[in-house]
């Protein structure tokens, strides 16, 4: 019997970047048009995912992915489609930073400081481990 006949990976690697590069209308209207519940399918494969985290950590899989990929492929892949996805993500993410900042901030400001003293006075840790107490109570608290 004859093997099976597969194109070459250059020929399926081209005809993937074209079909997927094309298909950005049909990916955005699928998202638009979803009743599905994002967050409560997620929270329901929360013990999916434990579950494969910890089969992937047990087995060393996280260290073999980036061996495999390694110090070249990261680089390539930062430089070639992270300049241009930084820029517009953290413009869409300006919101969701300022909800996401505003608790801390706050917490830092409630934060009722003991006095100041001169440059490299022990009291002065003080002020830091205030600050760092409430930042740690808000973070245990969300």
């Amino acid at each position: 019997m004859p093997p099976a006949s597969v194109p070459s990976v250059g020929i399926v690697a081209a005809k993937w970047a074209r079909r997927a590069a094309s298909a950005s209308g049909e990916y955005q209207q699928g998202v638009s048009a979803t009743t599905r519940s994002w967050a409560g399918a997620a929270k329901a494969a929360e013990g999916n995912y434990r579950t494969a985290v910890t089969a992937a950590a047990a087995g060393g899989r996280f260290g073999k992915g980036v061996d495999r990929a390694g110090d070249a492929k990261w680089k390539r892949n930062a430089m070639q489609k992270g300049p241009d996805r930084f820029a517009s993500g953290v413009a869409v993410a300006e919101k969701d930073y300022a909800d996401q900042v505003a608790p801390y901030l706050q917490a830092i400001g409630s934060v009722d400081l003991p006095a100041r003293g001169p440059a490299g006075a022990e009291g002065n840790y003080a002020r830091v481990a205030a600050i760092g107490k409430a930042l740690r109570q808000l973070s245990q608290s969300r």
